[in-house]
């Protein structure tokens, strides 16, 4: 195997595929990064046990081959190295793989490519029916849904986020139990199936940011297949393809949280209320994450926070609001309430309560406004 990439490319690569090697593994092979020559280009592949990512990098091949090399120690020499031409060479027989660039030189020992699982790569799953989706949608869609599934291993159903694709709507949802995430969008073009997996969050999470780092054209497309055997879900985008494992569970039936009716409707400035409320979190960290929400309507309506701990001391801050309904007291998780209005893109958010004991609901104002809904559990507040 004989190869000269260019650093920028190379680390590029790395950097995309590097977030799926195994930082714990039986296997030490999936500590290791797959260099192979493959169509005149070079492909760069990682894998843990929950996905998997090619990614392929234009490249000079002089002779084909491949290996597996530490991804670590790969990933830190090439990014130390000047921006320009990396030769790279194996020695076959002691999987050895020599790189130079400018005045910089390095011998790496790796592990036969032979040892490497096959991960499923777009070319080899042609013929099955796929879904296009816009890049920028579908990222936006994933950083307003995926925080909010669990991160407990214990309840493996809800670590992951339920997407359903259904004719010309694509639909998000996840929750760990306390909160729940639901985004819905139109597709450019209906789905040639239905379709509804559980994905895991960290995947998908994953997508967000490859997405985030190629510079795609708006003409360009995420194309979504399910593989064959309907355990794995693959994402093909310009040069890159994420497979990952889906989660074969019942997802809950989300429909039963959201509340259908309100007692006190709330528009609030987003930036304002995200400001408050990151304030009062200094506070409410050290006490279960308890913030207060005192609502208080008339023509000047307003929502006082307050949050208190114990050993530090407390805060109290208010927002303008436009109140419809009665005046409540509830309390809320402070990190949660957070989460949500961090993701909200207008300028203005509908907050909704029934009352103290039952969830709240978040909406957009203006555009999407009835694509993402944001429900939150209430938080039991005996000092009320």
């Amino acid at each position: 195997m004989r190869v000269s990439v260019l650093q920028e490319n190379l680390a590029k690569g790395l950097a995309i595929v590097g977030r799926a090697v195994a930082t714990r593994s039986t296997l030490p092979v999936l500590g290791n990064i797959l260099l192979e020559t493959d169509q005149s280009q070079l492909k760069l592949a990682a894998m843990n046990m929950e996905i998997g990512i090619n990614c392929w990098i234009g490249a000079m091949i002089e002779e084909e081959g491949a290996t597996t090399v530490p991804a670590r120690l790969l990933g830190e020499f090439v990014n130390s190295l000047p921006k320009e031409r990396i030769d790279m060479t194996l020695e076959v027989r002691t999987q050895t793989m020599h790189l130079s660039c400018a005045r910089y030189e390095a011998n790496i020992k790796g592990i036969d490519a032979s040892e490497f699982p096959i991960i499923p790569t777009h070319r080899r799953q042609a013929g099955l029916p796929t879904i296009a989706v816009s890049p920028d949608k579908l990222r936006r869609m994933i950083e307003q849904v995926a925080f909010a599934a669990a991160t407990d291993e214990s309840r493996p159903t809800l670590t992951g986020v339920y997407t359903r694709f259904d004719g010309d709507r694509l639909t998000m949802a996840a929750t760990d139990g306390f909160r729940l995430a639901l985004r819905s969008t139109l597709l450019d073009e209906p789905a040639p199936v239905a379709l509804g997996v559980i994905i895991p969050a960290r995947a998908l999470s994953e997508l967000g940011r490859i997405i985030a780092a190629l510079d795609l054209d708006e003409e360009q497309e995420v194309e979504v297949t399910v593989t064959e055997a309907r355990n794995q879900i693959m994402f093909h985008l310009p040069g890159v393809d994420l497979v990952s494992q889906l989660i074969e569970a019942s997802f809950p039936d989300y429909t039963k949280i959201v509340p259908t009716s309100y007692n006190t409707r709330m528009v609030v400035n987003t930036a304002e209320f995200l400001k408050a409320m990151r304030v009062a979190y200094l506070f409410a960290r050290d006490g279960a994450n308890i913030v207060r929400l005192n609502i208080l309507p008339g023509d000047a309506g307003r929502i006082l926070l307050t949050a208190t701990s114990a050993e530090m001391g407390d805060n109290e801050a208010d927002v303008d609001a436009q109140i419809e309904g009665e005046g409540l007291q509830v309390a809320f998780n402070a990190k949660f309430m957070i989460d949500v209005l961090n993701v909200i893109d207008t300028p203005e958010v509908i907050f909704e309560v029934v009352s103290a004991a039952r969830p709240g609901l978040f909406r957009p104002v203006g555009a999407g406004a009835e694509e993402y809904t944001h429900v939150i559990m209430p938080m039991n507040d005996n000092r009320r």
